[in-house]
C-alpha cells in the first residue's frame, strides 16, 4: 500500500519575557479535556511464526568509543546527519548516512541518553545525566553553545516548533523540563506525579505527549501554556510505557510497554487503544518509516521486532535478534535501518539494515 509523507511566575525585562513568549501564531493543544481510560479488553496474541526476515544486513560500520551502552538517535532526512548517543561513553557520534562514516566523535556528554536534532534551530540537544543538563549542539560547526542545567535524570527530548520549546523527560525527577530553544534558557519544570518515559510532539494536536512510565498514563501537554491539560491511563496491557512514537497524519500513537512486553496502538482521535502486540522484553525505541508503514521496536532483550501499520492495527512481519540492539532508526528516504551495537567481538558496531517493502 503507497503512503503520503507527512511532510514559572513569568518574568519581564525590558517588555520581554525571561523565559521566552508563544508565538502569536501558535495553536492550542487540541486534545485538552478531561481524564479519559484507554481501555483493552481482549487478550494479547501470541506472536505469529513468520518465516522470511524482515530485515537484511548492509554493512557493519566501526564505531568509535568503547564498547559500551548506546542509547537514543536522531535523524536529519535532510542532511543525513545521524546523531547517535553512546550513553556510557559519555560522547555524540556524529555519522553520515549517505557517505556511511563517522563525521565527529564529541565529548562531554556524561551518561547521555536522549538525543533530538532540529533542522528549524539548526541544533542537536542531548541529555547529559551524568551533569544533570541538557548540551545543546550547533548543527554547522558541531560545537558546543549552550549548557542547560535542571533536570535529575533528563530523558526524551520532544520540540514544539510554534513556541520553539523543547520539552525534556526528566525521568527520576518525575516532570517535564521546558527550555526556550531561542535563548538555551529553562521556562519551567512540570510535575507530572510519576517517572517520565519518552516525550513526543504531535503535529496533529499540536500537543507534547509524555508517557508516565509509573502511573500507567500519558500526560497531555499544551506546549504554549507549559500546562498538563489532559491525562490518558493506559491499559494494563501496556504495562509501564517507556517508548512513544506518534504517526501524526494518521493519528495514531505507538506506545511501548517495558513491563508488559508489547506495543499499543492508540486511536488519538478516540484516546483507545486498538491494538496491542507482542514484542520482546523490555522494549526500548521506536522507530516508523512513514513511506512504508513500518514500525521497529527495539528491546533491551535485543529483539527489534518489525511491524506494518494497517489502519489502527499492527501486523507481525517477523522479528531479528542482536546484541544489545535496544535502540533503533530508520531513514525515511533510503528506508535503511540503524542498529547501534555495544559489543560485538570486542567493538561498538552500527548494523545498517534494510527493511523489506512487503
Amino acid at each position: 500500500m503507497s503512503r503520503l509523507t507527512p511532510s514559572l511566575a513569568t518574568l519581564f525585562i525590558s517588555g520581554w519575557t525571561l523565559f521566552g513568549q508563544r508565538g502569536a501564531e501558535a495553536q492550542s493543544c487540541t486534545l485538552a479535556g478531561p481524564p479519559v481510560e484507554a481501555a483493552w479488553s481482549r487478550s494479547i496474541a501470541t506472536a505469529p511464526d513468520v518465516a522470511a526476515a524482515p530485515l537484511r544486513l548492509v554493512a557493519d560500520v566501526p564505531m568509535p568509543g568503547t564498547a559500551t551502552r548506546f542509547d537514543y538517535q536522531s535523524l536529519d532526512p535532510n542532511s543525513g546527519r545521524l546523531y547517535i548517543s553512546h550513553m556510557n561513553a559519555g560522547q555524540l557520534v556524529v555519522f553520515d548516512t549517505r557517505t556511511q562514516r563517522v563525521l565527529a566523535n564529541l565529548d562531554g556528554f556524561p551518561r547521555v541518553t536522549g538525543v533530538l536534532m532540529v533542522p528549524a534551530e539548526g541544533r542537536a540537544y542531548a541529555s547529559a545525566t551524568g551533569n544533570h543538563e541538557v548540551v545543546v549542539v550547533e548543527d554547522s560547526s558541531l560545537r558546543i553553545v549552550a549548557h542547560v542545567p535542571g533536570p535529575t535524570f533528563p530523558d526524551g527530548i520532544a520540540y514544539a516548533p510554534d513556541e520553539r520549546r523543547v520539552f525534556v523527560s526528566d525521568e527520576s525527577g518525575a516532570r517535564e523540563f521546558v527550555i526556550d530553544a531561542r535563548t538555551h534558557r529553562p521556562i519551567t519544570m512540570i510535575p507530572l506525579g510519576g517517572e517520565a518515559g519518552n516525550s513526543q510532539y504531535d503535529a496533529g494536536s499540536h500537543c507534547i505527549i509524555v508517557a508516565i512510565q509509573t502511573l500507567n498514563q500519558l500526560a497531555i501537554i499544551d506546549p504554549g501554556s507549559a500546562q498538563i491539560v489532559r491525562r490518558v491511563t493506559v491499559a494494563d496491557a501496556v504495562r509501564h510505557p517507556h517508548g512513544i512514537y506518534i504517526d501524526a497524519p494518521h493519528r495514531m500513537a505507538f506506545i511501548a510497554g517495558e513491563g508488559s512486553a508489547s506495543v499499543g496502538v492508540l486511536d488519538l482521535r478516540t484516546l483507545q487503544l486498538t491494538s496491542v502486540v507482542p514484542v520482546g522484553e523490555d522494549p526500548d525505541v521506536l522507530a516508523f518509516d512513514p513511506l512504508l508503514g513500518r514500525l521497529y521496536v527495539a528491546a533491551e532483550s535485543g529483539v527489534v521486532g518489525v511491524f506494518a501499520e494497517e489502519g489502527t492495527t499492527l501486523r507481525a512481519l517477523g522479528s531479528v535478534t542482536l546484541p544489545h540492539a535496544h535502540t533503533v532508526s530508520v531513514d525515511p528516504v533510503s528506508h535503511r535501518v540503524y542498529l547501534p551495537l555495544q559489543n560485538l567481538d570486542g567493538k561498538p558496531v552500527l548494523r545498517i539494515m534494510e527493511g523489506s517493502r512487503r
